[in-house]
């Protein structure tokens, strides 16, 4: 009998232990808290084919790209403006291309290459009045989420749902979970700084320019049949060698922050917060590694003209670092970069080089053009500066500097560096 009772006894306890487990289980806990609640937009409908629209104002511009004639003026996460530019006195506003999520684009021949928040797009754009797509890359870039402008936290985000639109500041029941972590990151993609043709008259160049030229902030670009896209930490390699067909090709690993990307003869040099990446690419399919430049972390595009490479490294709260400066690295030894000398700067973002005539953003204190002949003496041969506005990006080409500010997208002669001047100003929202 004591055996029997035993066992039944036993079973009982695991049964009533059980049960309060099972209890516990569903005595669920809440909390309530305003947040920033995503708005989201179906990957079907962000999948639609990209249209081309009437003509608008440029709201808030992001990057800018030349190629030939044309200017395309990239709408953060809307869109790109597409406006000819063969009279630089006079550019003309052309048409607005709608697509969502959009941040970069390149140009090669006829075909407009652009993010569509996770997806690559191929557009065509012979007839520059009637673009349309012709591929699309699917989920080849990285999941990202935009900036928010509230002080509060972010709500769960479910990627099923859909590309990340927007945010409604709004109260939010959820259940506690202490596994789940918030998503406290934002991934800024950013277009396309790419080979670049020379021209000596001002306007149109006389030269045929196949792959467009963008500005110092690019994260993508063109080399050769290649195409070349910056992902947090990665390059993907996309052969474009049939633009209606693109082919995925190696994606190569940086365990870094990756920012920039800037192609000088067989070289690409990768800016990145801790330093400039450079690679091989004269096998545009197989970027090869070849050396670095580092430095404390800070935002750093970059330039390069024979055989030296100008960087600005910008502090800030994304980009850490204390100082504001312009750096001139010697790239002569391609293996081992050396700093030959640093030039204090404001709040530097991007710049250009075209011969020796160097531009800089210096953010809130303009835009510093300098003879840089030599390039140990570069602040004692400042040619003009720009002090009342707030300098963004450049780029030279043609003896015409197109520069992006705040307040508008300005371009400027540079034909005589010892008379530069104003050509034209293309006004942002309404400033």
């Amino acid at each position: 009998m004591k055996t029997k009772n035993l066992f039944i006894g036993v079973p009982l306890t695991l049964l009533l232990f059980a049960g309060m487990v099972a209890c516990k289980d569903t005595r669920l806990e809440y909390r309530k808290y305003t947040a920033n609640v995503p708005q989201y937009m179906s990957y079907d409908d962000m999948r639609m084919p990209v249209k081309s629209k009437a003509a608008n104002a440029i709201q808030s511009a992001g990057k800018i790209y030349i190629q030939g004639n044309y200017l395309f003026v990239n709408e953060k996460f809307k869109g790109i403006h597409v406006f000819d530019n063969s009279n630089p006195a006079a550019p003309v506003n052309l048409s607005f291309i709608d697509i969502p999520g959009n941040v970069d684009l390149a140009v090669s021949d006829h075909y407009l290459y652009a993010d569509n928040y996770v997806d690559l797009v191929v557009i065509d754009i012979s007839n520059i009045s009637s673009p349309f797509e012709i591929a699309r890359v699917k989920d080849i870039f990285p999941y990202t989420i935009p900036g928010t402008t509230e002080p509060y936290p972010i709500a769960n985000i479910d990627e099923k749902k859909g590309v990340i639109t927007g945010w409604q500041v709004s109260q939010v029941t959820e259940e506690i979970n202490e596994n789940r972590g918030m998503p406290f990151f934002f991934y800024d993609k950013g277009t396309g700084n790419f080979t670049r043709t020379e021209s000596n008259s001002l306007g149109s160049p006389s030269v045929t320019q196949t792959v467009g030229i963008g500005g110092s902030m690019a994260r993508f670009i063109i080399n050769g049949n290649q195409f070349y896209g910056l992902n947090q930490s990665d390059m993907q390699v996309i052969n474009i060698d049939q633009p209606f067909r693109p082919l995925t090709g190696a994606k190569i690993q940086m365990s870094r922050v990756v920012e920039t990307v800037f192609i000088d003869n067989n070289y690409l040099f990768v800016g990145t917060q801790t330093g400039m990446l450079i690679y091989d690419v004269s096998n545009p399919a197989t970027p090869v590694y070849k050396s670095e430049y580092n430095h404390l972390q800070s935002c750093d595009p970059v330039v390069v003209k024979d055989k030296l490479a100008y960087v600005t490294l910008r502090a800030g709260n994304r980009c850490g670092n204390w100082q504001n400066l312009l750096e001139v690295v010697d790239l002569h030894n391609i293996m081992a970069p050396s700093l030959l000398k640093g030039y204090p700067m404001t709040e530097p973002y991007g710049l250009g080089i075209d011969g020796k005539t160097l531009f800089v953003c210096d953010g809130p204190a303009g835009l510093k053009i300098y003879d840089a002949s030599d390039p140990l003496l570069i602040d004692q041969h400042q040619l003009k500066q720009y002090t009342d506005l707030n300098a963004l990006d450049v780029i030279p080409f043609g003896n015409v500097l197109i520069m992006i500010a705040q307040d508008g997208i300005y371009q400027y002669s540079y034909s005589d560096p010892e008379n530069i001047r104003l050509l034209s100003k293309i006004k942002i929202g309404g400033k």
